[in-house]
């Protein structure tokens, strides 16, 4: 079991201190949400509060993801980053991947691409992109994207996108692993189908194990169950050891854990935060 720390909509100047205190205690990974912009009219539902209700990111701070981890990971050495998720669709999978691969190199292959779909239409309509279709699009950029960061030419020609033989350079001296973050029964088959790894994004405990079992299966009906394959959750039960034996049990590899409510304005201090991190590494990171 490894594990990876959260924190996100914080003071900017405490993500650098904060990846050199979760590398020094043990942390496999420190994961990176994405966020573009808020809209001053809107009304969609955040997938993740009870009532859908979104004001609490209103003025917090998001960093962009792919100038966020070269700085983090220039100040450490083992580290991991990974985004949690980096909205696909509502860009150009050549500059994504562009992006992405830079990355990789420039943290030595000490990256993990997490990619899923906005819930919310403003984004995609102030980036310019289609709400309609968005599904099989993120299809056909993750085959770009993947295609793109083995340093080859590639080309590619599917529905929605047609690319002449191109090759990108740098590109990372490993495989880029790209993790499917989502809930539905799309975006479960989506990780079984084209990941190399799922992130869970919390909810009901209960519904978890299902949703494993569920991408055991599909992995076994593509063919895939004897391929690499990540399992990223975010569960309660990873604050304790045996919680966490339980995850590991279950096909888990990796618990995100994070010791602030992000619903809540932040209050704590850096020094707070570095304090929660050491505790929690004492107690359970250094059991694994």
């Amino acid at each position: 079991m490894r594990f990876s720390l959260a924190e996100s909509m914080c003071d900017p100047s405490q993500y650098l201190p904060l990846a050199i205190a979760a590398e020094n205690a043990g942390y496999s990974s420190f994961v990176i949400p994405d966020s573009i912009a808020y809209p001053k009219v809107s009304d969609s539902k955040y997938p993740y509060t009870p009532d859908g209700n979104r004001e609490f990111l209103e003025d917090r701070p998001f960093i962009e993801p792919f100038s966020l981890i070269p700085a983090m990971g220039a100040v450490t050495k083992t580290l991991r980053f990974t985004t949690f998720v980096v909205k696909l669709p509502i860009r150009n999978p050549v500059l994504v991947a562009k992006s992405a691969t830079s990355v990789a190199v420039m943290t030595n292959n000490r990256f993990g691409f997490g990619v899923g779909l906005s819930p919310w239409p403003e984004d995609f309509r102030i980036c310019g992109q289609e709400w309609q279709g968005r599904g099989k699009r993120m299809d056909e950029m993750i085959e770009i994207i993947r295609g793109l960061a083995t340093g080859n030419f590639f080309e590619y020609h599917g529905r929605y996108y047609d690319l002449e033989s191109i090759k990108i350079c740098p590109a990372p001296t490993e495989k880029l692993p790209i993790l499917i973050g989502g809930h539905s029964d799309a975006a479960l088959d989506r990780a079984a189908r084209l990941g190399d790894g799922w992130m869970h994004a919390g909810g009901d405990p209960a519904q978890l194990e299902t949703w494993i079992a569920q991408l055991a299966r599909l992995r076994r009906e593509y063919g895939r169950e004897k391929e690499p394959f990540e399992i990223h959750v975010i569960a309660l039960a990873a604050f304790t050891v045996d919680g966490a034996r339980r995850l590991e049990d279950l096909g888990v590899t990796d618990a995100i854990v994070g010791f602030r409510n992000i619903y809540e304005k932040d209050t704590l201090t850096l020094q707070n935060k570095i304090d929660a991190l050491n505790a929690f590494a004492a107690n359970v990171v250094s059991k694994f």
